[in-house]
């Protein structure tokens, strides 16, 4: 224990100093908690669409007054059989769920595209003599990968919320008006 404790205190002394920021930071006042609290969840299609939803629902909060902002996503779910046996039967199977997401701002008139992303995960799953077993763990592995696919989604939405704004446009040389010396 004393040979950790100096260095442990290296780490927390030079932890600053390598830009590491928190992205909570400012608690639920910060810019990355408001910016999420006025995030809405579009409609999504299907029984993955009804999980992801939910998940993200749980994940931002219910908009407080007017939301800001409106998070539309498309699914792609699929499942592939993976281990075949000789009779043609499988024996394993990959889930995947795909997520194409769009964050819009509300605020301006004509509902700007602020980020275009996208987020996935997949799950194997083993394919049993009982049916109903296979079907369970077909939804049980939907239901992981929903809250997956939300995970990230609100973790690249903070992400966009606690970067920097960027700056304005600056004007180009050719849309500058040129002094001209010489002529009032």
């Amino acid at each position: 224990m004393r040979r950790i404790a100096p260095l442990l205190l290296l780490a927390a002394l030079a932890l600053p100093g390598c830009g590491l920021r928190p992205l909570y930071a400012g608690g639920s006042n910060g810019t990355v908690a408001t910016t999420l609290s006025g995030v809405e969840v579009g409609p999504i299609q299907g029984k993955a669409g009804w999980l992801v939803g939910n998940a993200l629902r749980d994940r931002l909060g219910a908009p407080q007054g007017t939301p800001r902002y409106r998070i539309d996503v498309r699914l792609d779910d699929q499942i592939s059989g993976l281990g075949v046996r000789r009779d043609d039967s499988v024996t394993r199977e990959r889930r995947v769920l795909r997520a194409r997401y769009q964050l819009v701002d509300l605020t301006s008139g004509n509902n700007t595209v602020l980020l275009d992303a996208t987020a996935g995960s997949d799950a194997g799953i083993d394919v049993v003599q009982s049916e109903y077993a296979t079907i369970a763990a077909e939804n049980t592995a939907l239901e992981r990968l929903s809250t997956i696919v939300a995970d990230e989604i609100v973790a690249r939405i903070a992400l966009y919320a606690r970067a920097p704004t960027p700056p304005p446009p600056q004007p180009t040389p050719s849309d500058s008006p040129t002094p001209v010396v010489g002529k009032p």
